[in-house]
């Protein structure tokens, strides 16, 4: 038999909420509106094998570390996901969501479409929204206007997002970040935020 809900005096279990989608879908800059919420967030801070770039700031972009200390922190399970990109490594520090969570923090981290599987995996009760331009013609045109990869590199990565598109139904959440309207998105975001926090029987994340 499932235990009563509690009605009154009841505290809200804090939340591991997961912000994913393809590229060009604007998780970066949905993720800093975030952070300028003034909202009591903790927001993930991975580790990164590889250099810093110009404007980069430590422990506030990424925790820079070796390959040795990355491979030591996968040996040991300290990562709760981790991917090679290129010819580096990134991970989530698991010590680091829990002890958010312990504190009352909601958690947010920022993640690709397979990062959020991933935490599906580990962790059923994360919530998970996917975020999304308005439509494919959208998603492609942000993309080309980044300038960011040579033409055979595009293609590759509007292939991988179509992909991605499909997997739409492993989350719980869509929302909708249209060009120009950011204000949109980052409201259905909060929303879903505080409806989640307000369940009768709420979510308890265990790592």
């Amino acid at each position: 038999m499932s235990e009563e809900p509690q009605v009154f005096g009841r505290q809200p279990e804090p939340l591991l909420i997961v912000i994913s989608g393809p590229s060009g879908v604007g998780k970066d800059t949905v993720l800093q509106r975030l952070k300028n919420c003034d909202m009591p967030f903790h927001f993930v801070v991975t580790v990164n094998t590889r250099p810093p770039r110009p404007g980069e700031v430590e422990g506030v972009d990424y925790i820079f570390i070796s390959h040795e200390q990355y491979f030591e922190m996968k040996e040991k399970g300290e990562l709760l996901e981790h991917a090679k990109v290129y010819n580096d490594f990134k991970g989530v520090p698991k010590a680091q969501v829990q002890q958010a969570l312990e504190s009352g923090k909601d958690v947010l981290m920022r993640l690709d479409v397979q990062g959020a599987a991933r935490v599906r995996e580990l962790v059923p009760e994360a919530v998970l929204i996917f975020l999304t331009t308005t439509d494919e013609d959208e998603l492609v045109r942000r993309l080309e206007q980044r300038k960011t990869e040579k033409p055979e590199d595009l293609k590759v990565r509007i292939a991988t997002a179509r992909e991605e598109f499909k997997r739409v139904g492993e989350f719980d959440y869509v929302v909708v970040n249209p060009d120009d309207r950011i204000d949109e998105a980052l409201e259905a975001i909060l929303s879903i935020i505080r409806a989640e926090h307000h369940r009768v029987h709420p979510r308890k994340v265990n790592l």
